[in-house]
């Protein structure tokens, strides 16, 4: 998805990723385990990066800008019960108010601009790395959830192919992802943080879930 968000001037980006020749009794499912967090003030966006281990015996992680037909498509666009695309002129009472998540304004579709408001849904498969931030108060987690308002937004993101080959083989290595934001030390302060992390392999086996430990942007700055 673009950018929402006039806080965000850049939603996710890969910073680096390896692999090696790891044994053949890897999982098929991959698997994923924390390495580190840290935060980089810049004189633009600053930086909040995390860095996780993964192996996967396929090693079919990662998806390239050719990767956009289903299932890894990025938009589903809704219709009613005659099959006809909604619009927002012509939304139901359960449509949300117009933002840039939800609705698309002349989209092409099948190679034809539809001159029209849409009302759409994120595919979530379109995605292969899921992040999630939760906020730490009197002991207490509450998921910090970026698609309200007023950021209309996800740190959802994808890393490209780690092998181009379709033949299957194990790997193993690391994943560096950077958030860039120019909100997070307004955002957050001196908030208690935790990242929840997934990542997804192209037959759309999500990892295990692993989470950062608690900190505040100070506690890892670099």
């Amino acid at each position: 998805m673009k950018v929402k968000s006039h806080i965000f001037s850049l939603v996710v980006l890969l910073g680096c990723f390896s692999c090696v020749s790891p044994p053949d009794n890897f999982p098929s499912v991959p698997e994923i385990s924390f390495n580190n967090v840290e935060y980089i003030e810049t004189n633009d966006a600053d930086s909040l990066i995390l860095t996780i281990n993964f192996r996967d015996a396929e090693g079919d992680l990662g998806l390239n800008p050719r990767d956009i037909f289903p299932p890894f498509h990025e938009l589903e666009y809704l219709k009613d019960g005659a099959g006809n695309y909604i619009t927002y002129s012509n939304r139901p009472p359960n449509a949300p108010s117009f933002n840039n998540r939800d609705w698309v304004i002349f989209p092409l579709i099948n190679n034809v601009e539809i001159k029209d408001t849409l009302w759409v849904r994120e595919n979530p498969d379109y995605y292969n790395i899921f992040i999630k931030f939760f906020i730490k108060r009197s002991g207490e987690y509450t998921e910090f959830d970026w698609s309200k308002p007023p950021y209309y937004t996800t740190f959802n993101g994808r890393f490209p192919r780690i092998l181009e080959e379709e033949r299957g083989r194990a790997i193993e290595g690391q994943i560096r992802y950077a958030m860039l934001s120019l909100g997070w030390n307004s955002i957050f302060r001196t908030d208690t943080i935790r990242l929840d992390v997934q990542i997804q392999d192209r037959a759309l086996n999500r990892s295990n879930m692993v989470s950062t430990p608690d900190f505040t942007l100070s506690q890892i700055r670099r």
